[in-house]
């Protein structure tokens, strides 16, 4: 069987570790790794690859950047040229970016069957460019892949047959098993006025926050107001945002470069609590045994607030800085997302289609 798997940003690197592991203990199965581009810079891109030991892709696209219509229309192009060279027996997407809904979309033009790893979450937020993504990809696979027994029922509820869903757990949870005894603190840490279990980890990178000066300015005070101990890796687009808007971060808040996949595991594990609207970085806290404050209205992830392991705060100065000060974790982890062999079942589920 020939699989191509289209990637393009750091979640989906961390989801293709696991799964592109197991194809590569078998000898009935051969990868071909598509890249679009749509993370290219060094810390969000090449350190996943050489971090994780995922094979080097054998296309890379160089498509990043550019509005959402253009981003996903020239990523469809250039998986289509591979589609037609290659003639995969079925392509592989994960998660919910434009490369996702890319992939998926040059596929089932092309009458490929699509495989969906991370399919039926929801947050109903529509004004969400992943919100969009994950619903289309979702309705255009054939085989979809569900974390969570909530995502099955989303499904469900869209009147997705129930023979193309398959409740597998999350490849996430894999790899925060697999990798964290391999986590690195950063070189840099010890340089910062803060100690282990001591800080605050947050990460700011969606749109809805980014990009609105109102938002942005609330989570920094916010973040500011806590009084605790932040590092805060931010994204170049991110920072420079703060220059555009003019939002100064109080002293308490360390910003840094972008780390690597074991650098953000080793930082998830040694933090006392984390804030964020990353939906992987939610997860990621949870399996560490952190408390997370999300700085969003709402996520795909109910579970963990229903669960208690996440309070949802939005861009609300006031309830960040208070939830942060009182966060604490519950007496019970459950164990909300399979059994860490996610990857292996979603392969051999492959396998037999």
């Amino acid at each position: 069987m020939k699989l191509l798997t289209v990637i393009g940003a750091r979640p989906q690197f961390i989801k293709a570790a696991t799964v592109s592991r197991v194809v590569a203990e078998r000898d009935d199965i051969r990868e071909i790794i598509v890249h679009t581009g749509q993370h290219y810079d060094k810390n969000m891109s090449d350190v996943f690859f050489e971090e994780l030991a995922i094979p080097k892709p054998d296309y890379h696209l160089g498509i990043g950047g550019g509005p959402h219509g253009q981003m996903t229309g020239r990523q469809l192009e250039g998986i289509e040229e591979v589609l037609l060279k290659e003639k995969p027996d079925i392509l592989l997407v994960y998660g919910d970016t434009n490369s996702t809904l890319a992939g998926a979309l040059a596929a089932v033009k092309l009458h490929i069957p699509v495989a969906h790893v991370e399919a039926g979450l929801r947050s109903y937020n529509r004004k969400m460019p992943e919100e969009i993504n994950r619903v289309l990809t979702d309705h255009a696979a054939d085989h979809l892949f569900a974390p969570t027994q909530i995502a099955v029922d989303n499904l469900e509820s869209e009147g997705i047959a129930d023979e193309k869903v398959h409740l597998v757990g999350d490849v996430m949870y894999d790899a925060a098993v697999f990798y964290r005894d391999l986590a690195r603190k950063p070189d840099w840490f010890d340089t910062l006025p803060v100690s282990e279990g001591g800080y605050v980890l947050a990460t700011i990178h969606r749109a809805e926050n980014t990009d609105d000066p109102k938002h942005l300015a609330a989570i920094i005070a916010g973040l500011g107001a806590s009084e605790k101990a932040i590092v805060l890796p931010l994204h170049p687009r991110t920072r420079m945002r703060l220059n555009e808007f003019g939002i100064e971060p109080a002293s308490n808040i360390h910003i840094v470069d972008p780390v690597g996949y074991l650098e953000m595991v080793w930082l998830e594990m040694n933090c006392s609590a984390v804030a964020t609207d990353s939906g992987g970085v939610q997860k990621e806290a949870f399996f560490h045994g952190k408390p997370c404050i999300t700085l969003r209205g709402e996520t795909e992830w109910g579970e963990l607030v229903t669960s208690g392991w996440n309070r949802l705060v939005g861009a609300e100065r006031s309830a960040i800085a208070t939830m942060l000060t009182n966060c604490s974790v519950p007496e019970k982890h459950e164990a909300l997302y399979g059994d860490s062999n996610a990857a292996l079942k979603t392969v051999n589920k492959i396998c037999k289609s």
